[in-house]
């Protein structure tokens, strides 16, 4: 339980550094990023832990590992910085000068489609700013934008939106926003010289065939599998993986079928060794959606990130993709993945 403080002897540069501890939990990085001395932070994490009556981080491997009570107060303390900087600093984002660290998370398909296009509008618009992409591992990633360790997670998302669709119709503020991006369309994949490539495929042998599903939790029932049941029949699932490339490399080389999106075939280089054919039942269309937490809606950089996603969505993927920008000056940049 943390003490009450003082509030007006607070010095609130400590939550400055205690903001960005937590957002590192690493205390070297913390001070370059503050621009100070590693003891200098160390000081002030004992200074607050001093006025808060908790030890707010503990040492772990390489870095450190906060406190349940520093868990709890983080949102309001990360919350409350954002605030204030937006208002001293009003519509400041220009993409031109900007140097931001956005973070994305999408699955290997999803950044297959969006991600070259995406880097053009980057090196157009923004060349000083970078981009991080992590691994969607969850059909819910509320808690990656609540902790703010992502500023958008890009997939699909159909019990996240139905919960929303649910507090709008309920006059109920949602604390996430959305917008759909596109729609994705799956088929059956298998290598070339499958017995069942090149001809129509039935549901009998489609349920007969050994398959590998990509699951981003290992849980090894998706909607195919749901599709499936509201028939009254079911599949074989003998492997799970949790990138859709990987599916594609391990099916070009074994009898084993998978699901994979059409777009994504392009992206993976495999074309020439899979066969591809429609799925032999119908299933719920599979939209791909941006979600960003409510807070970041009037934020001007988060806005130009939403737009520049959108836009790059609406290139996809495709040989000699380009963007609408203007033609600019090719430059050394690194993107970190």
């Amino acid at each position: 339980m943390i003490n009450a403080p003082n509030f007006r002897t607070l010095d609130l540069n400590l939550l400055r550094v205690f903001d960005e501890v937590m957002t590192e939990r690493n205390l070297t990085r913390a001070a370059h990023n503050l621009s100070m001395t590693q003891p200098a932070v160390s000081n002030a994490l004992r200074r607050l832990r001093e006025v808060l009556g908790d030890e707010l981080v503990r040492r772990a491997g390489y870095g450190v590992e906060p406190t349940p009570a520093a868990l709890a107060l983080w949102p309001t303390v990360r919350d409350a910085l954002r605030m204030l900087r937006e208002s001293l600093t009003p519509g400041a984002f220009d993409p031109a000068s900007a140097h931001n660290a956005f973070v994305l998370a999408m699955a290997d398909a999803t950044a297959a489609k969006l991600i070259p296009g995406l880097i053009d509008i980057f090196e157009s618009e923004a060349p000083g700013a970078n981009l991080r992409v992590l691994p969607l591992t969850t059909r819910d990633p509320r808690g990656l934008l609540e902790s703010g360790t992502v500023d958008l997670a890009i997939g699909h998302f159909p019990g996240v939106l139905a919960e929303l669709g649910a507090l709008h119709l309920q006059e109920q503020s949602p604390h996430f926003h959305h917008q759909r991006l596109y729609d994705g369309e799956y088929v059956v994949v298998m290598r070339r010289g499958h017995p069942l490539a090149g001809q129509a495929l039935d549901l009998d042998a489609y349920c007969e065939a050994r398959h590998l599903l990509v699951s981003f939790s290992g849980r090894p029932f998706g909607f195919v599998d749901e599709a499936l049941a509201a028939l009254s029949r079911q599949r074989r699932v003998v492997l799970t993986v949790n990138q859709f490339f990987t599916a594609g490399r391990v099916v070009a080389t074994t009898d084993l079928l998978t699901v994979l999106p059409r777009h994504f075939l392009g992206a993976t280089g495999m074309e020439h060794e899979l066969a591809l054919c429609e799925l032999p039942l119908q299933v719920p269309a599979v939209h791909v959606d941006s979600l960003w937490h409510r807070q970041a809606a009037h934020n001007t950089a988060h806005r130009w990130l939403r737009e520049a996603v959108a836009r790059a969505s609406a290139i996809g993927f495709r040989p000699g993709a380009a963007t609408t920008a203007p033609p600019r000056q090719a430059r050394p940049r690194k993107v970190r993945a």
